[in-house]
């Protein structure tokens, strides 16, 4: 056996061992859901310190329930648009006009719900091919929350405040829309770090270059095995995530959180801070903010809900390997400021 051919297969091991502990993982969850009582009938103890952790996993579990299905669903879609959409549907009607490529932009995310760590890929190989960078840019920031599938998700999760789901569809229009006539008007050099000489000719190796990898088999298997590998990777972050929801809304005082959540600047910057680091999928970060209703100010939960599919820890290390660094940068900074900026004055005026 080859060095590589063993580094591929303990490369294989490991993701095995990953996803058999995350089934593990979640059949767990499931039957603390159906059967409360399985463990220990912790609640017998009023020792503060066991109710606490009652409260944690009571928290936990239904974050995760409430958010699985719709994981599910998105990467189903997702993986029908990567394996059935060609991609040269997408470049043939791009328009020329920066307003109509933006509302083209806008549309494609609406049509097409591929999650963004689908996505930047796919973009990449778009601009590389002819599509202009702003069309890219707006599609990368909008399509991971104006789908269909995150718009239900949302509505689900803020079912009694309607004017969250709208707030949150408007603002990330706005952003993606602002940004991508910053990029038409000041970006004219390519910021790609490879070219199409070089991004075609190490396909190999390459992400974005393996289109349709499994072409010569059966796509709808194909379709499977990539939203199974999409699942589990998404998967992870939302176990993270409910973790770090659930500690924060048992273990934190309430008092403090009132106090940050009710701060007209700093909880933005916390909330933006969490998304940034939680790196949540858009079709469950929803229902992570909803756990935060009760402490933190609207406009924050807004905050959190566009920032966080926008640009997340993951995220910004993908858009890294795609363009340069001068550019990611300038594209983080557009966004916390706009996202600041409208969810700071959406709170002030839409969701009080």
């Amino acid at each position: 056996m080859s060095e590589r051919e063993a580094c591929n297969l303990r490369s294989a091991l490991s993701q095995m061992a990953l996803h058999g502990f995350f089934l593990l993982l979640i059949s767990f969850l499931i039957i603390m859901a159906m059967n409360p009582g399985v463990l220990v009938s912790l609640e017998d103890f009023k020792l503060p310190a066991v109710q606490s952790i009652q409260s944690f996993k009571t928290m936990f579990v239904s974050i995760v329930l409430e958010a699985l299905p719709f994981i599910v669903m998105g990467v189903l879609v997702s993986s029908f648009v990567q394996i059935f959409i060609p991609e040269s549907w997408i470049r043939r009607f791009a328009p020329k006009n920066p307003l109509l490529g933006i509302l083209f932009a806008c549309l494609l995310g609406f049509l097409f719900p591929v999650c963004e760590c689908g996505m930047i890929p796919v973009i990449r190989r778009l601009i590389v091919k002819g599509m202009p960078l702003y069309i890219g840019v707006v599609f990368i920031l909008v399509g991971p929350i104006v789908n269909p599938i995150v718009y239900a998700a949302t509505f689900m999760a803020f079912r009694n405040r309607p004017e969250l789901l709208y707030s949150r569809m408007g603002l990330a229009l706005f952003v993606g829309a602002a940004i991508g006539l910053i990029v038409y008007f000041f970006v004219k050099k390519s910021v790609l770090k490879h070219s199409a000489a070089t991004l075609y000719g190490s396909s190999a190796d390459d992400t974005g270059a393996g289109e349709h990898k499994h072409a010569r088999g059966n796509p709808f298997f194909a379709m499977l095995e990539h939203a199974g590998s999409e699942f589990f990777d998404m998967g992870k972050y939302l176990i993270f995530g409910s973790v770090v929801a659930a500690a924060i809304q048992t273990f934190v005082p309430r008092a403090g959180l009132l106090e940050i959540g009710q701060d007209p600047l700093f909880s933005h910057f916390f909330m933006m801070g969490l998304a940034f680091v939680l790196s949540l999928c858009s079709t469950s970060d929803a229902f992570v903010a909803a756990s935060f209703a009760n402490t933190f100010s609207a406009g924050s939960l807004l905050t959190f809900m566009v920032f966080g599919p926008m640009l997340d820890l993951k995220t910004t290390l993908m858009l890294g390997t795609v363009f340069r660094v001068r550019f990611v940068l300038m594209l983080c900074m557009l966004v916390a400021v706009f996202v600041f900026l409208g969810a700071t004055i959406a709170g002030q005026l839409a969701l009080r």
